[in-house]
């Protein structure tokens, strides 16, 4: 099984390349096509040309929500002409059409949050790995709109394309792990990928902890909370294997086709 391609650039913590993951039928993913990160907002000019001459980069498939957006601003690669952005938020809740500036709005997420909370010194709810499984799996069930915008994305990409979010763990793991079972990547490597940015969420929450969107948030968050597990893809895998027969199936009820499956494939393996 492959080690984590990180990518070490000023200005990103969690951000590496997929390339290297092998699938059922033995097929390998090749390198800089698929790259997944935490937040670009920081990216320097220096990193940036690296991206640009390095990766090839061609898209930025951001899948951060319209409040986190608005908190936080455009980052630097919005002013790189030869550079596609694509914005799909996960949540079904956020949108820029109310009467409630992004601004001014709470993280969708926090409502989630909330049920796991202690209540008189005592945790209910689901477990760490249950509740965010099932997190991810909401994702599904309320955005396919968004999960299917983003995987059309990622394969109609002419270069490198990047998913990110905030941390580069959770929504970005999603997608990505999706984009990789499309092309029949092998289970145990999809959940290694998820799995490793534990190794950076220390980083990451010393990063986000100082910007606008997130300070309030994180404030408390302890680092295992934070902390991607494999048990955790593991179960959202399993998921969507016992209730819709898989990635496929589930991606096919909200209108993938085969040629979409192929043109990933040629995308991510060939």
């Amino acid at each position: 099984m492959p080690q984590p391609n990180w990518i070490e650039l000023t200005g990103v913590v969690n951000m590496r390349d997929v390339g290297g993951m092998v699938t059922d039928a033995g097929d390998v993913v090749r390198d800089h096509r698929l790259l997944r990160s935490d937040n670009l907002q920081d990216l320097p000019a220096d990193s940036v040309r690296v991206l640009l001459d390095e990766y090839h980069l061609t898209d930025v498939v951001d899948l951060r929500t319209f409040v986190e957006v608005a908190k936080e601003g455009d980052g630097p690669l919005r002013s790189v002409s030869q550079v596609r952005h694509h914005h799909f938020t996960l949540y079904l809740e956020d949108t820029d059409e109310s009467g409630i500036p992004a601004a001014e709005k709470a993280l969708p997420w926090e409502t989630d949050e909330k049920s796991r909370r202690p209540v008189n010194g005592e945790s209910h709810g689901p477990g760490h790995d249950e509740f965010w499984s099932q997190h991810y799996l909401k994702y599904l069930a309320t955005r396919p709109d968004s999960v299917l915008a983003a995987l059309h994305a990622i394969s109609a990409s002419e270069g490198a394309a990047i998913v990110h979010c905030a941390a580069g763990k959770d929504r970005t793991g999603t997608i990505v792990g999706l984009a990789l079972k499309t092309v029949g990547v092998r289970d145990d490597e999809v959940i290694a990928d998820y799995a490793a940015s534990a190794e950076r969420v220390p980083r990451i929450l010393e990063r986000l902890r100082n910007k606008p969107a997130y300070a309030a948030n994180l404030r408390d968050k302890t680092v295992a909370q934070q902390s991607p597990q494999a048990d955790t893809m593991r179960l959202m895998l399993e998921a969507l294997e016992s209730t819709y027969g898989g990635v496929h199936p589930f991606l096919e009820r909200h209108g993938w086709t085969t040629a979409d499956t192929e043109r990933m494939r040629r995308k991510l393996l060939t």
